[in-house]
């Protein structure tokens, strides 16, 4: 098996699809309320849901993982497209973490993503 995307629902398409368009760009597919993007090589899909109405009541159940080379960069950029800041760039471990990076974030549905460096083995 592999996990190839992510689907969010939400009751306001238009404004989820425009601020994941200020994070990753022009959507590779858009058709009517439907907004497709290609980040590395999973799948972001956004669309309209009957059953979603208003901001995530339980954002914390899941996060969406974004691999970030510059966590701190990327941070600004999420940040001033819109994003709520839920943790500031930090490093897991303090001091004795110096290659892992992490920063969480909330979209306009008040979903978590997180920004993460890539992991070593």
């Amino acid at each position: 098996m592999k996990l190839n995307g992510v689907m969010l629902g939400t009751d306001n398409p238009k404004a989820l699809g425009e601020f994941y368009t200020k994070v990753f760009g022009k959507p590779g597919w858009q058709q009517d309320d439907w907004y497709g993007f290609m980040v590395g090589k999973a799948n972001l899909m956004i669309g309209p849901h009957s059953e979603v109405k208003g901001k995530n009541a339980n954002p914390q159940r899941s996060m969406v993982m974004i691999e970030s080379t510059d966590v701190a960069g990327d941070f600004a950029k999420i940040k001033a497209a819109g994003a709520k800041v839920i943790a500031e760039p930090y490093r897991p471990g303090g001091d004795d973490n110096k290659d892992m990076w992490l920063a969480t974030l909330a979209d306009p549905d008040g979903n978590y993503f997180q920004l993460a460096t890539p992991w070593k083995e």
